[in-house]
């Protein structure tokens, strides 16, 4: 009984492992001390029963960025109780909207439902109300924010801190030249958290700080703020600018608007405390030309991405030929339907339609790296890169050598 039940938890870290490998390829829970789910109320895991465990992302935002990532959370922990075996994982996803009250909700629900643990949500905000709302319960709940503020008791985190990411791009710009350096943030909790891991980064490799400049978490806080931000960055000599934005906020903001208040990337270094590959349009904006971001283990990356391509994209190919052969239209909407690169394999696919926004119809594309990644018009260029079905299909697409 004894190993059935270690089996049973060890499956339970695999499934854990391999769905924050899906989000970020190469990181590990920051151990924090509390009770945790180890008291009277932890729930118990019954041999020969399913472990349930609820998965918490952050689906009907109405953010196409958090509906991405919500996909490729589900699809990441489904391959991975694939992978289980013998041992029978009773996976429920529960959509957060990227809301703490609707996650502290969802958390509720699944502890009422069953769960042995929760996975996600993904946001610090909605973390810590999901924690807070079963608190009590013996039930741990393992987030994928990076914010260590709010780590304790029954609440941890999967995603890479702000402090790593920040120690790791001070250390490259500055073999690469970077000497002095402007932060550049939002007066919201990721951006006052992120300028002060920046600042401490650069204390700590010995990085100048040619100064922080805050703007308003809106639109227009943003447009009205850049040409400050621009004239500040100019008078200092900054050699590059560090941005705290993230692809589903602030970024794609501030990224149009410091360019067009004469602040070009061929001016200045952009670099990114956030993953700008998480979602790929980002990469075309004016501002992240030639810009860097932190990004996992190219090596641990690859065999990830070669399995989730390998899975879903056979997933998508028999879904396409049943489809046609009951005389039922299929189509491609999103992200991947923009990919001019993809378009052939999907077509091949027997898909009869592909229908993206306009936003995602640009060209900028993006492969990982082992240490920082370069995002250029065309590509987003790293110092090594992962093989995907994009590259793939770019070989494919080139002419033959002579």
């Amino acid at each position: 009984m004894f190993a059935r039940m270690f089996d049973r938890r060890k499956a339970i870290g695999r499934l854990v492992a391999l769905v924050t490998l899906g989000w970020l390829a190469a990181c590990g829970a920051v151990p924090v001390s509390g009770p945790g789910g180890t008291g009277p109320d932890t729930p118990q895991l019954v041999p020969g029963a399913p472990v349930q465990v609820a998965l918490l992302v952050p689906a009907g935002s109405g953010n196409s960025a958090d509906d991405f990532i919500a996909r490729n959370l589900e699809n990441a922990a489904r391959m991975a109780i694939a992978d289980l075996g013998a041992v029978a994982i009773d996976l429920r996803v529960y959509a957060t909207a990227g809301d703490p009250g609707q996650a502290a909700g969802a958390a509720a629900l699944a502890v009422n439902d069953g769960a042995s643990i929760i996975i996600g949500p993904l946001y610090a905000e909605e973390a810590n109300a999901a924690a807070v709302a079963v608190a009590g319960t013996g039930v741990n709940v393992l987030a994928f924010s990076n914010n260590t503020t709010i780590a304790g008791g029954n609440l941890f985190i999967l995603g890479a801190t702000f402090r790593n990411t920040a120690e790791r791009l001070v250390r490259y710009g500055l073999r690469s030249g970077l000497q002095t350096y402007m932060v550049v943030h939002g007066d919201d909790l990721q951006g006052l958290l992120g300028r002060d891991e920046i600042v401490a980064a650069l204390r700590a490799n010995g990085g100048a700080l040619a100064g922080a400049e805050v703007y308003a978490l809106s639109q227009e806080g943003i447009l009205n703020a850049a040409p400050r931000i621009a004239a500040a960055a100019r008078a200092t000599g900054a050699d590059a600018l560090f941005l705290t934005a993230g692809v589903n906020a602030d970024l794609p903001y501030i990224a149009t608007s410091l360019p067009e208040a004469g602040l070009p990337p061929s001016d200045v270094r952009y670099i990114g405390l956030t993953r700008w590959n998480a979602a790929p349009q980002a990469l075309s904006l004016p501002g992240l030309q030639g810009g860097l971001f932190a990004v996992p283990d190219t090596q641990m990356t690859a065999v990830f991405e070669g399995r989730y391509a390998q899975a879903y994209g056979q997933l998508m190919q028999a879904t396409a030929g049943a489809a046609r052969s009951a005389g039922i239209w299929t189509g491609v909407c999103g992200e991947m339907a923009g990919d001019v690169l993809l378009t052939p394999l999907m077509v091949g696919m027997g898909f009869q339609e592909l229908s993206m926004a306009p936003s995602v119809m640009a060209k900028g594309q993006n492969s990982p790296g082992v240490s920082a990644g370069s995002s250029t018009t065309s590509a987003s260029k790293s110092l090594s890169t992962a093989r995907s079905p994009r590259s793939i299909a770019a070989a494919r697409a080139s002419p033959a050598s002579p």
